[in-house]
């Protein structure tokens, strides 16, 4: 195999969103259902810097909130992290509580080879939805 030695560098931030609002079952499997697409990694991989989610509105209970990886175009999806949700009810003169995996930062990024896809759910089906918000750099 020849070997190149132009290393490549991702240079242009990208975002990502999803919304999800029906709850999540058969996490157990490689087929988990209600699980929505969030990102797809390009031609030579990318680096995810961040996902965050929050209730769009309304009050939400605690939930818990799931990352899937697919590196065959969704057909087999993995369980990679997940992370809770706090409960909290949304009025108009308070912040909005933001949750995130903790364990995909700048400092510790996820790296996805070229083509894998990120999914996202969660445990309890919210009806005004949780939206995920991804920061990420393709090679």
């Amino acid at each position: 195999m020849a070997k190149t030695f132009t290393a490549p560098f991702s240079q242009t931030p990208q975002t990502a969103f999803a919304v999800t609002t029906q709850a999540t079952s058969n996490e157990q499997s490689t087929s988990p259902s209600n699980v929505i697409e969030l990102l797809t990694a390009g031609s030579d991989g990318c680096l995810v810097t961040s996902i965050t989610f929050m209730p769009r509105s309304g009050s939400i209970s605690v939930s818990n909130i799931m990352l899937w990886a697919s590196s065959d175009s969704g057909s087999n999806k993995y369980l990679i992290d997940s992370a809770v949700a706090a409960a909290q009810s949304i009025y108009t003169y308070q912040a909005i509580t933001r949750g995130s995996f903790e364990t995909i930062s700048e400092a510790n990024p996820l790296r996805l080879a070229a083509g894998d896809k990120l999914y996202v759910g969660n445990k309890i089906a919210h009806s005004n939805g949780l939206i995920f918000f991804a920061e990420y750099m393709d090679f």
